[in-house]
This record gives structure tokens, C-alpha cells and sequence, in this order.
């Protein structure tokens, strides 16, 4: 059964650790791992932990090195890309996506065509580059898909048992990263490490720096369309500084319902794996006595035009959202980097969009084309 072992992409980052923390307290079989290769130390941890049957690397050379590494432990290893895919089509277990980044996407592809498979999916960008084709793949008898974020956690866990014309608006919270309250002038001369300090979760430099612009929140968005067949504009974003309230649904007779808990990404990342059950987690429970006050309000998109350019690239479709994802990807490096600005990311972003040819109903490779184009074109603009 699925649900009694694991297929981790992305074995090596933050929700894949995570993921291992999960499957280590259910004693669930880890039956794959893939990774990139920037960390072999820890790969080789993991590998001799949990003796998966096949570790696919994308790096050539940490692949060679992993394997003198594990000599005699009898596990397959693969290395490139056609070894991440083959890792992604691995015959049996729940199938977990936490690749980071454009990387994701074709694994993301790979396994949502396989037939009567669950897929956990955390990797943001193939459904706001890809997610038309991935859905496509899915209903037509392919893989079951879990969201792990969160926020589509949260809306998943809400809408179990209700019906799809009964929602009136899916409602995406938001913790206002660190720079809540600021202007944009504000804003401007702050630094990759003031932007890294998320008041609430512990994540990725990329998604953290993500958060801090609230184009993460704009990511969510568009996934939220994705996986949930609904137009951008029944998708609301409310700041919630407290991170209890993960999402709700606000359904056409007025009622709300929410999903509240600790904010730990192994709460999702267990749901997705044990789902439709629900098992002890590792993470720490939710004291409702402890919270505190809830607080709601609209996020202020002129400080913050990372959302409203989200919205922008859902309303246009296509492959707008890649070439948003492809732009943002590029300007955050460049931030990181301390080569641009921090109010540079939202304006190299709307320069790409205003730059870009979108194309309706794409193909994979216009989707991987438009988001390299808007890549190099928001590196251009910085040389």
C-alpha cells in the first residue's frame, strides 16, 4: 500500500528532512530518495538510516561519490536528470515532491501520470508553471495529489466532505513575513539577512527571502486555482500574523471553516502521507489557551506588489505564471547576492511580464521556455 512506504524527492532540503522526521516516528519504509547532490554527507546519512532501495542523484559526480560511499549496502544508484525522473515513477509508495525550485517540475509531471498513485506534492513551481497539465494528468485517472503546503493543507483538510459549488472564496493566510508594517521606502535598503529572519517559520533561504516579499503568498495563489479549479478572484489573502490559522473556507451560506494548528510543516507533511487517516504526530499540539488574540486584515499590496503581479499572471494564464516564477527566481538570487536591492524583485518581475509573449494552452516546453526566458531576461536587466 502507499501509505506504508515513501518516495522522497528532495531528500536533502527543508521539507525533506522534515519528511524523514515523519516517516522515522510512523516507522514508515523509505523506498527512494533522490536529491541534487550539494550535500553528500547527509545524503549518505539518510541512505544508511533508512537503506531505500534506489537513491537517484542529480549531480554526476556526487552520485560517484555516494556510491564509493554506500559500497555494499546494495542500493541502486542513479544520477542526471533520468534518474530523478526514474526515482518520480518508482513503482510503489507515496510519492513526496519536495525538490526546490524549476527542478521539480518534470518529476512533478512524471508522477502525476502514474495511475492510482498518491502524490504529496510541496514543489511550488510546477503547479504555478505547470499545474493545467499536471491536473490534466491527474484526472484522467493518474495520480492522486496532497497538497503539502500549509495553506492548501489547511484548504484540502477544509473541503473534505463538502461540495465544490458550495465555496464562495478560499481564503490564504499570511504571516506578513518580517517586514509587516513597513513601507516601501521603507523597505528599500534592507539586507538578505534582516530578510531571512521569518518571525514564524523556519524555511529555505529562497522561500524565506519568498515570504518577505509576499510573492510566496502570490505563488499560493495560483496553486490555489490550480488544485482547486476555482477562478483567482474567489481566492482571498488575509494577513494573519499569529500563523494559527493556516487557511479557511468560506462557503455560499456564510459559514467559515478553518484548519488551526502549531506552525510546523510536519503537521501537512504527516497529513499528506497518512491521508485519509490521522495519526500522533511528532509535532507539538496546538494549546488554544496559549494563542492569544486572532488577528485578520487585507495585506497592503503598494508596499507589497509581489500579489498583485500574482494576480496579474493568473488573469492572463498561459505561461504568464512561468515566466513570473522564472523572473522571481532570478531577482531573488540576485537579492541573495547583494547584487540588486530588495525593492528590485518586484520591479525586475513586472518588467519580465511586461516583456514576455504569453502563450495559451502550452506545452511543456513553452513552459520551460518561458521561465528560462524570463530568467535570463531578469539577469540581463541587472548586467
Amino acid at each position: 500500500m502507499d501509505s506504508d512506504s515513501v518516495v522522497l524527492l528532495g531528500s536533502t532540503g527543508s521539507i525533506g528532512t522534515q519528511t524523514l522526521d515523519v516517516a522515522r516516528s510512523l516507522k514508515m519504509r523509505v523506498a527512494a530518495l533522490a536529491a541534487g547532490g550539494g550535500d553528500v554527507p547527509l545524503l549518505e546519512r539518510q541512505a544508511r538510516e533508512f537503506v531505500p532501495e534506489l537513491i537517484a542523484v542529480y549531480d554526476g559526480g556526487a552520485a560517484r561519490e555516494l556510491e564509493k560511499r554506500l559500497s555494499g549496502l546494495g542500493i541502486r544508484i542513479l544520477s542526471g536528470e533520468d534518474g530523478v525522473l526514474e526515482a518520480a515513477r518508482f513503482p510503489r509508495g507515496t510519492i513526496v515532491n519536495a525538490i526546490g525550485g524549476a527542478a521539480g517540475i518534470a518529476p512533478a509531471i512524471e508522477s502525476a501520470g502514474l495511475g492510482g498513485r498518491k502524490l504529496a506534492l510541496a514543489n511550488k513551481e510546477s503547479i504555478v508553471c505547470a499545474g493545467e497539465r499536471i491536473m490534466e494528468l491527474s484526472r484522467r485517472g493518474g495520480a492522486e495529489i496532497i497538497p503539502v503546503d500549509s495553506e492548501h493543507s489547511a484548504i484540502f483538510q477544509c473541503l473534505q466532505g463538502e461540495q465544490a459549488n458550495e465555496i464562495k472564496s478560499l481564503i490564504l493566510t499570511a504571516s506578513g513575513g518580517p517586514f509587516y508594517g513597513k513601507t516601501r521606502e521603507q523597505m528599500r535598503g534592507v539586507t538578505p539577512e534582516e530578510a531571512l529572519r521569518h518571525p514564524n517559520w523556519s524555511m529555505g533561504r529562497k522561500i524565506t527571502i519568498d515570504s518577505a516579499t509576499m510573492m510566496n503568498k502570490g505563488f499560493e495563489l495560483i496553486e490555489a486555482m490550480r488544485l482547486f479549479s476555482l477562478p483567482p478572484e474567489k481566492i482571498r489573502v488575509l494577513i494573519h500574523r499569529q500563523s494559527v490559522v493556516h487557511s479557511a473556507v468560506e462557503f455560499e451560506d456564510g459559514a467559515i471553516i478553518a484548519q488551526l494548528g502549531a506552525p510546523d510543516m510536519r503537521l501537512p507533511i504527516q497529513y499528506a502521507l497518512t491521508y485519509p487517516e490521522r495519526l500522533a504526530s511528532p509535532a507539538a499540539a496546538l494549546d488554544l489557551t496559549k494563542t492569544g488574540a486572532l488577528t485578520f486584515e487585507e495585506p497592503d499590496t503598494e508596499a507589497f506588489p509581489a500579489l498583485s503581479l500574482a494576480r496579474r499572471a493568473a488573469a492572463l494564464g498561459g505561461t504568464a505564471c512561468a515566466a513570473l516564477n522564472g523572473s522571481n527566481d532570478a531577482a531573488v538570487k540576485l537579492f541573495l547576492e547583494k547584487k540588486i536591492s530588495f525593492d528590485r524583485i518586484p520591479a525586475l518581475i513586472c518588467a519580465a511580464l511586461d516583456s514576455m509573449e504569453v502563450k495559451q494552452s502550452p506545452s511543456i516546453r513553452d513552459i520551460m521556455s518561458a521561465y528560462g526566458d524570463a530568467y535570463a531576461f531578469a539577469e540581463r536587466m541587472c548586467s
